[in-house]
């Protein structure tokens, strides 16, 4: 079990580094995907631990979630792209008035 936890942390401390240290918008998506997958793993190791099946549900949703996020966090990446030339979270203001 605690192999699954240092393994877990692991994956969320790189996850948190990589959205606080990038600049591009994908390198923040795939931290944050990053972060999903640990607390997937969390999911799934308790639910091994106590024996029963409801970590597995929460996993499902949360991979359905990151789905749904993935789709959109592309989208608009395309989309800024397509109107400022660039994918750098740091030069986007378009919601600035």
């Amino acid at each position: 079990m605690s192999n699954y936890l240092i393994l877990s942390a692991i994956l969320f401390g790189i996850g948190t580094f990589t959205v606080i240290s990038r600049r591009n918008a994908i390198g923040i998506l795939l931290g944050i995907e990053l972060l999903l997958n640990a607390v997937n793993l969390n999911f799934i190791a308790f639910a091994f631990l106590r024996e029963n099946s409801v970590g597995l549900v929460f996993v499902l949703f949360t991979i359905a979630v990151t789905v749904a996020e993935v789709a959109l966090g592309l989208a608009i990446v395309i989309l800024i792209f397509r109107l400022k030339k660039t994918i750098q979270a740091d030069e986007v203001n378009l919601l600035k008035g």
